[in-house]
């Protein structure tokens, strides 16, 4: 189902967009915006928000905005501005000229800090951050009033003055909204404006500035300067609701968006925290954002996901305001789903065991025409070339088989898929006894049918030895083997629930020829194997590197039963 044949969703957010545009809010409008902090590769979690920011915007024929949060320059870089970019227009959405920075405005935000300071609403305290923390009390106790809390007006505004001038060191002072300490939402217990930053430069301004507003004031200020009508954020904003229409109300904004939070995406077998990702990467527990085994965008495309495959994901899990655990089963299902019904198939053998069919001439070879899809007639035929060496899986073969086993024994038939049926004839091991090849007869009569009376049951997946193609494959697997690694209630570090098997590396494995014509990041699914992608971004020496997008079944579903 495509994203124009579904159904417009319904949820509590859409019905407030309903009740605001029934009572003629907004002059009708709505618009969104989606407002990353360029301090890490986006995670599926930011793909729900993307999809619902965008979603609605569309939907309702308003606007959606890319708003980089960029007050933090310390962690942010440019790499991560432009890999949000990429996902987000890989998930299919455009942001047409809307394209904003929270830098964009440091001077009016600065403008209004000193609003608030004329008010009597913002005072600059030396207290040190972690003095702050103490003053600020608990959820029990109430927060006392720092001693710099009752400057005059004049006074801080020269004190802001010069910090923005360069004047006092890090941590020196800060600027602070003067609220309420006593109040029980510890948010407004004069929460910090400004802190000041020093050598440093940042990605947009370089080092123009060396004082930098915090999250909460800038975040509802850039909202009002760009006119957004709904801002849509996780539930744990929530608390920083009052915050967010307090500084708005003081400083009576042109406009006044309205914060409406829903639930985070909290994905089984995964992690989607910024720290703890950013530690996977930093420590080395994976090679980098977009490894295959992350939950980031860039790693999901990486390992062969589709942006509909990822959008239909959000579109199953819905939006609501209950906390929840969504299962890994999900989002593998959405892209088997579309894999199954849009990837053409190919042929690969990722354990080789060498066939000589000696009643095939060796100077002989032929071309056999097979299906790309075997549904889909309208992704036609490939051709693949077939001699008298093919290489088949080894667990396609076993000398002493188990009970209805119906790949090749001795003595054996076995049918090729799309070729012939041949006969296990001879078995020839190495001094160790182990099977390194198998010598075979064929039936030429059998090419793609089964004569009158001949029952072959077994039908098995081959390719061609002198045209294969020698690939690396990647075989991924989900990176934790603990549904909630993060939360585990074992005492034990999250990477300690890394799974030692999240990553096979086999390097010795042939393709059909055909894939030798494939284009980085195009999908497949290996017969009876599962479904794999060109990596976009790795060669193996001159061998293509194929990676594991998810296999044919939930191979997790029978583990995590038992």
């Amino acid at each position: 189902m495509t994203d124009s044949e579904r159904a417009k969703p319904s949820n509590f957010i859409r019905q407030q967009i309903d009740k605001d545009l029934a009572a003629g809010k907004n002059q009708g409008k709505v618009a969104t915006r989606f407002p990353p902090e360029p301090n890490g590769y986006l995670h599926i979690g930011h793909a729900k928000s993307i999809v619902l920011n965008f979603g609605v915007a569309e939907d309702y024929h308003g606007t959606c905005n890319l708003r980089f949060d960029d007050t933090n320059p310390h962690k942010e870089n440019v790499e991560f501005v432009q890999s949000i970019q990429k996902d987000v227009r890989w998930l299919g959405y455009d942001w047409a000229d809307r394209l904003y920075f929270a830098s964009d405005y440091f001077e009016q935000l600065y403008g209004y800090a000193v609003q608030l300071i004329e008010m009597g609403k913002a005072y600059v305290c030396d207290l040190t951050a972690e003095q702050i923390r103490e003053y600020r009390g608990t959820l029990k106790t109430p927060g006392k009033n720092s001693p710099h809390r009752d400057r005059s007006v004049e006074e801080n505004k020269d004190l802001f003055r010069r910090m923005r001038e360069g004047e006092f060191k890090d941590g020196e002072k800060v600027l602070r909204a003067r609220i309420d300490m006593a109040s029980p939402n510890i948010n407004m217990r004069d929460p910090t404006l400004y802190r000041i930053r020093h050598g440093v430069v940042h990605h947009q301004t370089g080092a123009e500035w060396c004082i930098y507003p915090m999250y909460d004031f800038t975040h509802c200020i850039s909202d009002a300067i760009e006119g957004i009508t709904h801002s849509l954020c996780t539930l744990e904003f929530e608390d920083h609701r009052p915050l967010y229409d307090w500084f708005l109300d003081e400083l009576q904004t042109p406009a006044h968006p309205q914060q409406i939070e829903f639930s985070r995406l909290t994905l089984e077998h995964t992690v989607t925290s910024k720290r703890k990702l950013t530690q996977l990467v930093d420590e080395g527990f994976v090679e980098g954002w977009d490894d295959p085994r992350m939950p980031t965008i860039a790693g999901l495309r990486r390992a062969g996901y589709t942006p509909e495959s990822v959008r239909e994901f959000c579109h199953r899990i819905g939006v609501t305001r209950s906390d929840n655990i969504v299962e890994m089963a999900v989002l593998e299902d959405c892209i088997r789903t579309d894999l199954n019904e849009n990837a053409q198939r190919r042929m690969a053998v990722l354990h080789p065991l060498k066939v000589v069919i000696t009643t095939y001439d060796s100077d002989k070879s032929e071309v056999l025409s097979v299906a790309n899809h075997p549904q889909k007639e309208e992704l036609g035929k490939r051709d693949i070339p077939f001699s008298n060496e093919i290489y088949i899986d080894r667990s396609d073969f076993e000398e002493v088989p188990p009970k209805k086993y119906k790949r090749l024994i001795p003595d054996g038939e076995v049918r090729l898929r799309g070729s012939y049926v041949i006969r296990c004839d001879e078995i020839i091991k190495d001094g160790h006894g182990n099977v390194i090849e198998l010598r075979c007869s064929h039936d030429p009569e059998t090419l793609g049918k089964n004569p009158e009376g001949r029952k072959v049951k077994g039908v098995i997946h081959w390719v061609d030895a002198k045209s294969a193609v020698e690939a690396e494959v990647r075989l991924y697997d989900r990176l934790f083997s603990h549904p909630t690694p993060d939360n585990s209630k074992d005492g034990k570090e999250f990477t300690d629930h890394i799974n030692p098997d999240s990553l096979r590396t086999l390097t010795q494995c042939y393709v059909e020829s055909a894939l030798g014509q494939a284009k980085p990041g195009e999908r497949f699914q290996f017969e009876r194997e599962g479904y794999f992608c060109l990596d976009p971004m790795h060669q193996a020496g001159n061998k293509p590197v194929y990676n594991r997008t998810v296999t044919l079944r939930d191979t997790w579903a029978k583990i995590e039963k038992d």
